[in-house]
């Protein structure tokens, strides 16, 4: 591919010419600068690209991309654009031949739900013989290809990358999460999805190398409705206004006010030995009885988003409703069936905001007992642990304190830390250290009708400890001491 070829889509000033050769890679880490190669200078939070300019035309790189000046030997085409990053997205596209012009690309953004949706989506549409590629928190799927997630957004040059596979891989449609970190990288650039998706709106992800305020964490957020045919907005979202502020796509609504374009009625909660779900009938843009056996009213809005999305394949009620009852994310209020007596589940809840957001959401369904097993991660906020433990404390009738990720700091160190939380309220509590033995206590001591919550780590499968990931899925725990109490 030429210079030409790749930059045809591309706005820039030709600094320094050197046209009509031949590109033999599209590079953005000058750690895999070779001969031939296109490099683009990106500005990160620790680097900047633009320093290694010299160095990649000392190596013969056919052609440099810029955002600033800069002074650099004769040899390669330098061309200046206004934002390096999104030029990236939009060279990317072009280097693997625009592959999102032959799948059907499904964004979702929002604060929570993304992964939730997106693998009910999948499971739809592929329930009705669609061949569908992910791409998000979790993992990247390929067709039989799992991928695990570095970022909930990889960088631009991956998802065209993903893309490209996924069409290799006879995939006709992409679903994915959108993370406002990657609208606002341009991670998502040099394509228009066919549906965007907002789920809903929290004050998260503020913060140094992140976002500067709330406010331009929802303006990135609404980027997505600049970029997508058709938008489905939850329209019970106290922000979904703002979020679509300046839409460039046509609109339709969901939720569980009357006024959505699709909304969910006569909701009720669902229980069975072991179990907890939610059924409700879908009206407005369909009719529909659906059942989910994932609890709580943001199962409702998930599995409402699914509809609404699968409504444009012409999927047919019957697929959906199967498809919905039998979803399933890992680590996502994932159901491990131990005993007919209790509920034993896996969530990754891993802050006060997530935690209480569950714990609340599990209270609805009047538990024996809601218990609650968690730890928090070494080297991080300490905040966290006082705020999880005192939510922990309010809404559990027990919480066993345990290891999470510990790794630099002493676990016993971090547990102090969760027990200044819970001491703010009349929460009882244990404390076991190893969290296998945690868990071991948590099933032994199980009562009829109670609700035992495994938090903090869902999807992982390893615990980090003095700089090494050791292999620990709690599943396999689990399995480990079911064996050994039979």
């Amino acid at each position: 591919m030429t210079i030409e070829q790749i930059t045809e889509q591309l706005e820039y000033e030709l600094l320094a010419a050197g046209m009509g050769k031949e590109v033999t890679a599209l590079v953005y880490d000058s750690r895999k600068l070779e001969p031939g190669c296109m490099f683009v200078c990106i500005r990160g939070a620790n680097f900047d690209g633009h320093d290694f300019a010299e160095e990649a035309a000392k190596k013969q790189a056919a052609a440099i991309v810029v955002q600033q000046d800069v002074q650099i030997p004769q040899g390669p085409a330098v061309l200046k654009v206004a934002d390096t990053r999104l030029a990236l997205a939009k060279l990317s596209a072009a280097w693997f031949c625009h592959p999102a012009r032959e799948l059907k690309t499904i964004g979702v953004t929002g604060t929570k739900g993304k992964t939730t949706t997106t693998y009910m989506i999948k499971s739809i549409l592929e329930s009705a013989g669609h061949k569908v590629g992910m791409i998000g928190t979790i993992e990247t799927v390929i067709g039989e290809e799992h991928i695990p997630a570095a970022n909930t957004t990889p960088e631009s040059y991956l998802v065209q990358q993903y893309f490209r596979r996924m069409v290799d891989a006879g995939c006709d449609t992409c679903v994915m999460e959108v993370s406002s970190q990657g609208l606002k990288m341009h991670r998502v650039g040099g394509f228009v999805f066919d549906i965007g998706i907002f789920t809903n709106l929290e004050p998260d992800h503020i913060g140094p190398n992140e976002h500067a305020s709330f406010e331009e964490y929802l303006a990135c957020k609404g980027m997505l409705f600049r970029q997508c045919k058709t938008g489905i907005i939850n329209i019970d979202d106290a922000h979904a206004y703002e979020v679509i502020k300046g839409h460039t796509c046509s609109i339709e609504t969901y939720g569980i006010s009357k006024q959505a374009d699709l909304l969910a009625q006569d909701i009720r909660l669902v229980k069975s030995p072991g179990c907890l779900g939610v059924a409700y009938h879908a009206g407005g843009l369909c009719e529909m009885d659906v059942e989910v056996d994932v609890p709580g009213t943001f199962s409702v809005y998930n599995s409402l988003t699914a509809v609404a999305v699968c409504r444009h394949f012409g999927i047919p009620e019957e697929n959906m409703k199967k498809a919905l009852k039998k979803a399933r994310v890992k680590g996502r209020i994932e159901m491990v069936k131990v005993s007919d007596d209790f509920t034993l589940m896996i969530d990754y809840a891993h802050n006060a905001m997530s935690l209480k957001s569950l714990l609340t959401t599990l209270r609805e369904y009047e538990p024996g007992r809601l218990v609650c097993l968690f730890g928090c991660g070494g080297n991080r906020s300490r905040l966290r642990r006082y705020e999880m433990g005192e939510v922990s404390g309010n809404l559990a009738d027990l919480t066993i304190i345990t290891s999470d990720n510990p790794r630099y700091e002493k676990p016993q160190a971090i547990i102090d830390d969760i027990k200044q939380g819970i001491a703010k309220t009349n929460g009882e509590y244990v404390e076991i250290i190893d969290r296998k033995e945690a868990i071991r206590y948590a099933i032994t001591h199980g009562r009829q009708g109670d609700v035992i919550v495994l938090a903090g780590k869902g999807h992982e499968d390893y615990q980090e400890i003095e700089g090494k990931k050791y292999p620990m899925d709690e599943r396999e725990l689990i399995a480990d001491i079911l064996a050994e109490l039979s």
